[in-house]
C-alpha cells in the first residue's frame, strides 16, 4: 500500500481545504446549519470517510505532519484565556455565578460517568473521559485538544472517540433541549415577563461589533506574548502534575486580561477573539484530517452506550436539577434549553435553543444574557482546570 507523506505545510494547506469544503456544505445543507455543525467538521469527515476507504481496500495511507496543529491549539486556547474576565462575570450578576456552577457540577458528572462506564468495558477510564466533559462541554475544540493528549498518556483511539462524541453532542445537544423546556413552560403554566419588544434581543447578543483592522497586529501580539510566557508557566505546572501544555498559556491570558480589567484599561478583545476563532477552525481541520476512523471499529458498542449514557445523564439533570436550581421560572426553562445545547454541545447550540423557545413563548433578557456569558467565556477554562486533575488521577 502506497503511503503519501505530507509536511506541516502541506498538512495545513489540505486542512484548509478540508475547512472550505465543510464551509460549502454547511450553507447548502439545511439540517447543518440547524445543528450548528462546525464547517471543519464536515468537511473533515468527508476526509476521513474517503481516507478510511482508500486505506481499507489496500490503496493509500496519508500521513500529516501535525506540528502547526499545536500552534493553532495553543492561540486558541490562550484566546479562551483572555475572555476569563472576574469583572464580567460579577457584571452578570448571581444568575450567572449559579449557572457556572451548575455546569462546573455537570462537568464532574460527565467524567464521573465516562470513565466508569470505561472501567466497565474494562477499557482505559481515561479513555472514557473522550465520552466525558471532553467532547460534551467541551466541545470539539476541546476534544481536538485534549484527545492527543490522552494519547501521548497511552491511551489509544482518545482523539478519533472524542471528535466523534463531540459531533454526536451537537445533535443531541439540540434534540433534547427544546422538549425539556416546553414541557417546563407548559407544566408551569411560565410566561415571559419581557415586554415585545426585547424579542430583537437574541443570538447577536454576545457579538460586540466590527473590527477594527488597526487592532489585529495588537492582538496579535497580546496572544504571542501569553503564549511565549506561557510556555515557562506550563514547564514549572508540568512539576507539579500533567497539564495539557496550552494550559500555561490560557492562564496568562487570564491573568493580563484581569490585570487590566483591574487598571481599566482596554484590551483587543474583539480581536483577540476573532484570532482564537480563526486559529480553532484550522485547527479542527488539521486534527480532522488526522483521524482515523478504523480505530472506533472495536469501540462501536462501548461508545454508542457510553454517549446514551450522557445524555440520559444530562436529560436528568437539566429536567430536574438546572430547572429547579435556577427557580422554576420562564428564564429558567429558557436557560434549561441553553444548558442543554453547550451542555453537549457549543454555545451557539444554546442560543439556537434558546431561539427557538423565545420565538414562540416570548423573550428572556436574563437567558440570553447568562449563557453566552458562561458559554462562550468561562466554561472552558472551568472545564479544562477539573478535566486536568481527572488525568492525573485517573492516571
Amino acid at each position: 500500500m502506497k503511503v503519501i507523506e505530507l509536511d506541516m505545510y502541506q498538512a495545513t494547506a489540505v486542512a484548509a481545504i478540508v475547512l472550505l469544503l465543510g464551509r460549502v456544505l454547511v450553507n447548502k445543507i439545511s439540517v447543518l446549519r440547524r445543528y450548528c455543525i462546525p464547517a471543519p467538521v464536515v468537511g473533515g469527515f468527508i476526509y476521513a470517510i474517503i481516507h478510511t476507504i482508500l486505506r481499507g481496500m489496500g490503496i493509500l495511507e496519508i500521513a500529516a505532519d501535525m506540528t502547526l496543529k499545536n500552534v493553532f491549539m495553543v492561540a486558541f486556547f490562550c484566546s479562551v484565556g483572555y475572555t476569563a474576565s472576574f469583572k464580567m462575570l460579577k457584571k452578570g450578576g448571581i444568575q450567572t455565578v449559579i449557572f457556572l456552577a451548575l455546569a462546573a457540577v455537570m462537568v464532574v458528572f460527565q467524567n464521573i460517568l465516562g470513565a466508569g462506564l470505561a472501567s466497565v468495558f474494562n477499557l482505559d477510564p481515561r479513555l472514557g473521559l473522550a465520552t466525558g466533559s471532553i467532547p460534551m462541554i467541551g466541545g470539539h475544540g476541546t476534544a481536538g485538544s485534549f484527545g492527543p493528549l490522552l494519547e501521548d498518556l497511552g491511551v489509544p483511539s482518545a482523539s478519533v472517540v472524542a471528535i466523534a462524541s463531540a459531533t454526536y453532542g451537537l445533535v443531541a445537544g439540540c434534540v433534547i433541549g427544546g422538549p425539556i423546556a416546553t414541557s417546563k413552560i407548559r407544566k408551569f403554566h411560565l410566561g415571559s415577563e419581557a415586554k415585545l419588544e426585547n424579542t430583537t434581543q437574541v443570538v447577536e447578543k454576545d457579538e460586540t461589533g466590527a473590527i477594527d483592522s488597526a487592532k489585529i497586529l495588537d492582538g496579535l501580539l497580546y496572544l504571542i506574548v501569553a503564549i511565549g510566557a506561557g510556555t515557562i508557566v506550563s514547564l514549572f505546572l508540568g512539576k507539579l502534575m500533567t497539564f495539557p501544555f496550552y494550559i500555561g498559556a490560557m492562564l496568562v491570558g487570564a491573568i493580563i486580561r484581569n490585570v487590566m480589567d483591574v487598571q481599566n484599561k482596554e484590551i483587543p478583545m474583539e480581536e483577540i477573539s476573532t484570532l482564537g476563532g480563526a486559529s480553532l477552525s484550522v485547527f479542527l481541520g488539521l486534527a480532522m484530517i488526522d483521524m482515523k476512523l478504523w480505530q472506533l471499529a472495536e469501540l462501536a458498542v462501548p461508545m454508542v452506550v457510553m454517549l446514551l449514557a450522557q445524555t440520559v445523564l444530562m436529560f436528568f439533570y437539566a429536567n430536574f436539577v438546572v430547572f429547579n436550581v435556577l427557580g422554576r421560572s420562564y428564564d429558567a426553562a429558557v436557560m434549561t434549553s441553553g444548558f442543554c445545547g453547550f451542555g453537549m454541545g457549543a454555545t451557539p447550540n444554546a442560543m439556537a435553543n434558546m431561539q427557538a423557545i423565545t420565538t414562540q413563548f416570548g423573550p428572556s433578557p436574563t437567558a440570553y444574557m447568562v449563557v453566552p456569558l458562561v458559554g462562550s467565556l468561562f466554561i472552558d477554562f472551568v472545564n479544562a482546570s477539573i478535566l486536568t486533575g481527572f488525568i492525573g488521577i485517573l492516571g
